[in-house]
């Protein structure tokens, strides 16, 4: 039996033994909230900008204005397709690839395999001034259930998620197996696909989360979302891209704020070094010239005579 195959069999056995959320059948209400905060707004734009790009179009083609309220509109029209044209010329692709370098941008990450030939692939970073130690357990955390995503929480909670944001990290919530499913919402979640404790998480159907550090003190955050060919190309698109940006991008610079809060405070509780004044006299200590140097009083008795200074000790 090879190492691949045992690995292969490891984690099928992992997946069976993962555990399952209690998820709750979505009623009327559940379906209303989410559709509506999630897709409402973008389908409102996408909306105005297909009326406004008609408008226009049939203008240009030489068609009859057929009321005074197109006649209204046609400055709203202008203004719509101007709208829709920044956006993809310069917004799009800005956000597509928000805080990422070019190498990060084109690196192969873990989770890549699950959508090998993306239609859509967005890659985003941030750097935390914090080891990656100290970053990880708030990424391991997340879920509806657990840490939640240190995002916008009440824009979560408007579409029913029911969750709050951790602001400590919980021992009990670093365990994870691929396979469980991670809620997002109490009535629905997706499956973990990949978890490689201290570097990276993969949730099938999102994307994926790597830790990567710089150097002792610093480390990068980056992630990535593929969207496969087909219709769910052109949803994603017109409905979830700008959404998932501005809620990711809060995400990573939610556990940005906290890690860094975190390590702040841990440096602000170590002891601070005794002052030089509460140095025991006779207590060697270092001068600058790098020799020993045996501590004298401060403020010797005046004898009259001259006292000697500090004998240095080699």
């Amino acid at each position: 039996m090879t190492v691949d195959t045992t690995a292969q069999i490891e984690q099928a056995v992992e997946t069976v033994q993962a555990p399952r959320p209690n998820l709750r059948k979505p009623t009327a209400r559940d379906v209303i909230r989410g559709f509506g905060t999630i897709y409402g707004p973008p389908l409102l734009l996408d909306l105005l900008a297909a009326a406004s790009v008609g408008t226009l179009v049939r203008r240009a083609l030489g068609g009859p204005i057929s009321c005074a309220a197109e006649r209204r509109f046609r400055p709203i029209a202008i203004l719509g397709v101007g709208m829709a044209a920044t956006y993809l010329l310069a917004l799009r692709p800005w956000l597509r690839r928000w805080g990422a370098t070019d190498d990060e941008v084109a690196r192969a990450l873990p989770g890549d395999e699950l959508v090998p030939d993306p239609a859509i692939d967005s890659t985003w970073s941030v750097t935390i001034d914090a080891p990656a130690e100290d970053v990880w357990p708030w990424l391991a955390q997340i879920g509806q259930d657990r840490g939640g995503f240190y995002s916008y929480e009440w824009l979560e909670n408007l579409a029913g998620c029911e969750l709050r944001n951790a602001d400590r990290i919980h021992p009990e919530w670093q365990d994870r197996a691929v396979g469980e499913i991670v809620p997002l919402h109490p009535t629905c979640g997706l499956p973990l696909a990949h978890f490689e404790p201290g570097r990276a998480l993969v949730l099938e159907g999102w994307g994926s989360f790597v830790v990567e550090p710089i150097d002792e003190e610093r480390t990068r955050l980056v992630s990535r979302s593929r969207v496969p060919k087909g219709w769910s190309t052109v949803s994603y698109a017109l409905l979830l891209e700008v959404p998932h940006f501005i809620m990711q991008r809060k995400m990573l610079l939610g556990i940005k704020e906290r890690a860094e809060r975190a390590r702040r405070r841990r440096v602000d509780d170590r002891p601070s070094p005794p002052a030089l004044d509460a140095i025991h006299i006779g207590t060697p200590v270092p001068s600058i010239s790098g020799r020993l140097t045996v501590a004298a009083a401060a403020d010797p008795p005046d004898t009259g005579s001259e006292q000697p200074m500090a004998r240095s000790t080699p």
